[in-house]
C-alpha cells in the first residue's frame, strides 16, 4: 500500500508513518501537492545458505548426463 502525505503531516505523525513502513507500505511525501519524497521500507537481508539441509532428499540418475536419444530430437520413435 502507498500512502501520500503533506510535509505537516509528516512532522507531526512520523511515529505513526514509520509503523507504517515497517509493516511493508511506503510513503510519498508531497509538498504543496507535488511528490518531493518516498519512505520505503528497508529489505531485510538474506539469510546465508547452509549446505546440507537437504542431504538424502535430492538425487541424480547415473546417466544424467549421457547423450539423450535421437527420438528426443527428431520426434520420431
Amino acid at each position: 500500500m502507498t500512502k501520500t502525505v503533506n510535509v505537516n503531516e509528516v512532522k507531526t505523525k512520523l511515529t505513526k508513518l514509520l509503523s507504517l513502513v515497517t509493516a511493508g507500505n511506503e510513503i510519498i511525501i508531497e509538498e504543496g501537492n507535488k511528490p518531493v519524497a518516498k519512505i520505503v521500507p528497508i529489505p531485510s537481508p538474506h539469510r546465508a545458505r547452509r549446505a546440507g539441509l537437504n542431504k538424502g532428499k535430492i538425487w541424480v540418475s547415473e546417466d544424467f548426463d549421457e547423450p539423450l536419444p535421437e527420438h528426443f530430437w527428431t520426434g520420431k520413435v
